[in-house]
Order: structure tokens, then sequence, then C-alpha cells
């Protein structure tokens, strides 16, 4: 393939440089953990911010920590002069204009003209939920047609690659760990008559001699979760296969207890990124309704308050982790809840104990935590970039011309980040 000005992507290192520096000087802001702190931890180094938030309206909070550009307008004013870079717009679809309507090869309205009928849409979406569907039809909008066989990856069921077979015409193969999900993708293959073959295999138990990827193929996998689209990238770089596409998404889902770099650049990096710091870009909800925020407000009031109480029965100051709760528990009372914890924990609570006095404490420390996280929600999306620029840049390493972008609006899915990359010519 020879490289084409869509892929002149010299200034992916450049921005991964920026971001890298942005993180680091930043990384008292964002590196943090809400329910374990009982103030700001870093109101010392940043007291202009540290007022800031805490002139923030509770009833303001929600809205601010939903919209990111809000999130920015609102704080970014309150930050030192070497953190105003974040007020720039980091949005992904600005890394480049390579991933646009008018680059695009197929539009998944053709696709569908040409490969499906209304009814036939009808069946292949069926008992997928509505976003699902969109993410899908979205991701095959942009998916290069380069008349080569396809590896699905983390496949599922193969909703993905049975729409590839049926749309583009394809050879699909289909690799899933979980033998139900096979069969029953094999099961509407074969009803279909596609061109799609089911393997069921553990991603990495794979090995030179079950290796599926080869040079002359495409890659695709939508949202496989963190080291399973790692172990994709590594393995395909490997077999030198010409083409990939793939969505990232759940970065914390790793074996390690902390992130391994990909490329040179983030190799280098002095950020050292734990699970938790991991989960950072995954914390943006656009689809929760008032009465999840509710119960979710509930649920960490609860939980603080609690929280605080233990602290002082054990004479331990250290936050002491729950398990998840069942949505039933929170109909009750806050005196039941503490209760379940107490002997969750087997922890005997102090005679007499005012639980109305510590559900206060844990609504204060619920302001607390809520102005914690909102700050370091700012870094969402730069954390997310430096994410993605990391495997970027592992594929430029590696020989590829990579473009990069966003498939579908963040109302269908927050993680809608698309790399593209194909195997240069030497």
């Amino acid at each position: 393939m020879n490289q084409d000005k869509s892929y002149n992507t010299s200034n992916y290192s450049k921005r991964f440089e920026q971001l890298n520096q942005l993180l680091e000087q930043s990384v008292a802001l964002w590196q943090v953990r809400a329910f374990e702190a009982t103030n700001l931890p870093w109101s010392a180094q940043f007291g202009q911010l540290a007022a800031a938030v805490w002139a923030l309206d509770d009833s303001d909070l929600d809205e601010l920590d939903a919209e990111q550009s809000l999130l920015v307008e609102a704080l970014t004013p309150a930050l030192s002069e070497d953190l105003k870079a974040l007020g720039q717009d980091w949005d992904l679809s600005l890394l480049t204009e390579s991933i646009a309507a008018t680059d695009k090869i197929l539009a998944v309205d053709e696709a569908l003209v040409n490969g499906l009928s209304i009814d036939d849409e009808a069946h292949f979406s069926a008992h997928i939920k509505g976003r699902k569907w969109q993410q899908i039809t979205a991701f095959v909008q942009y998916l290069p047609d380069l008349d080569l066989p396809v590896l699905e990856w983390c496949a599922g069921k193969g909703h993905l690659g049975r729409l590839i077979a049926k749309a583009r015409g394809a050879e699909v193969v289909s690799l899933e760990w979980q033998a139900s999900l096979c069969e029953a993708g094999q099961a509407f293959a074969d009803k279909w008559h596609l061109s799609q073959t089911f393997v069921c295999a553990d991603a990495f138990a794979i090995n030179v001699n079950t290796n599926p990827f080869t040079r002359q193929q495409q890659v695709v996998a939508l949202h496989a979760c963190g080291d399973l689209h790692v172990r994709l990238l590594t393995l395909a770089a490997a077999a030198g296969t010409q083409a990939l596409a793939i969505s990232p998404c759940c970065y914390h889902l790793i074996q390690g207890s902390y992130y391994q770099a990909l490329s040179d650049m983030a190799k280098k990096s002095a950020i050292k990124l734990s699970r938790h710091d991991l989960q950072l870009p995954l914390q943006q909800s656009v689809i929760a309704s008032p009465k999840q925020q509710a119960l979710r407000h509930q649920e960490i009031a609860w939980r603080l308050g609690f929280d605080a109480l233990q602290r002082q029965c054990r004479q331990i100051d250290e936050y002491l982790p729950l398990p998840s709760l069942k949505q039933s528990q929170l109909s009750g009372s806050f005196s039941h809840f503490c209760l379940w914890a107490a002997e969750t924990k087997a922890l005997k609570l102090t005679q007499n104990c005012d639980f109305d006095a510590w559900l206060e404490v844990g609504h204060k420390r619920q302001q607390l935590t809520r102005r914690i996280d909102l700050v370091a929600h700012l870094f969402r999306a730069v954390l997310e970039q430096w994410l993605i620029l990391d495997r970027v840049c592992f594929l430029q390493e590696q020989g590829y011309g990579v473009r990069v972008g966003e498939f579908c609006t963040n109302s269908v899915t927050p993680r809608n980040a698309l790399i593209l990359a194909q195997k240069m010519a030497i």
C-alpha cells in the first residue's frame, strides 16, 4: 500500500508529548482516590482551584460532570499557568480529519442497501440493544473495504462479523472463547448462508501454532476490553497483519497491577498508571436517569457515612471497602445499611450509635469527594487520548500508517474512538 496524505500522522507523537507533559504536571489532581480522602489533597498546591470547586453549587455538579466542555469552562480559569493547556479542545475528532464524511470508503447505508433488505436488517439487529446496533453499523461505516479476509476479535455472537460478511461479502473468522456464544453465532451464520466461521479459543492462550493472525487479513475489534485489545495489537504486529480497525474499551481490565506501556514514547514517561487510574476515562455517564443518579448519590453518602463510623470504631484512619450493593438495600434505612456493613466486615459498632449524625458526616464527605472527582474528571479525555496515542505510536513503530477519529457520537457510546491502521509498503 502506498502512503497517502490521509496517513501523514507525524503529529501523533507531538500530540502524545503534549498530553504526557500535561498529565505529569497535574498528577496530583487526577491520580487520587477520593473515597480515601478527608480533605482536598491538593488544596495547598492549587489554592485557587480549591476555592473554585467549593464555590460550585451542589445542584450544578452533575450537569458539569456530564458535559466535558462545561466542566473545562468552569474550572480551567482557576488552574495554574502551566495547566492552561487543559482549556484547549482535546476532542478526539480533532486528532485528524482523515476519518470524516468525505473519507468514507463505503457508507453503511450503501452497504445495507446493497447487502441487506429492510427485513434482513431487522433479523440481523434482533436481540441487540439499540445502542449496540448503532455502534456496530457506525463502526462498519468507517471500515475500509480492502477485499481482505476478516478476523473478528473477541466476537461474542459475531454481530459485527455477520454484518461485515453480509454487507461486504467478506470471508469472516470470528474468534470467541465462550463456546455457547460461538454455537449461537455459527447457527445464525449457517442459517443465513454467511461466509462466517467461528473459532472457540482463549485470546490469551494463542501461540505460534494456533495463531489466527495472517499477513493478508483485516482484523476488527469493537470494544475489546483492556488487555484483550492490547493482545490483538501485539499479535497482529508480530504477524505483519495488513489492516486493523479497533475501538478500545475498559482500559483498566488488565492482568497486571499497573499499565504496561506499548510504545517507546510511553515507556519513557514518568506516569505510572494503576488499575484505578485507568478507570478515569470511563467515569462519565451519558445515559443515567435522574432516579439512577439519586440512588448513586444516596449510596455514596451511605458508604462515606459508614466509612467515617468504622474509622472511629476501629481507631484506624483508613478506608474500609465494602462489597457491591443490591438496589433493594438502598430502600431501607441508613442504620440497617450500617448494621449490614458492620456484619459483613465483622466490626463491632459502638453502643447507642447516633446513625443520623454519621449520615450527616457522610453527606458532608460526599460534598468533598464529588469535588475531588470533578477536578480529576477534567483529565478524562486527556488520559484516554494518552492511552489511545500509546497504541497509535506503537503501531507506527511497527510500520503501520494510522488514522484516528470518532466513529459515532458520544451519546451512542463514550468509547467512540476508532483506530485504523494499515501496513505500509517498504
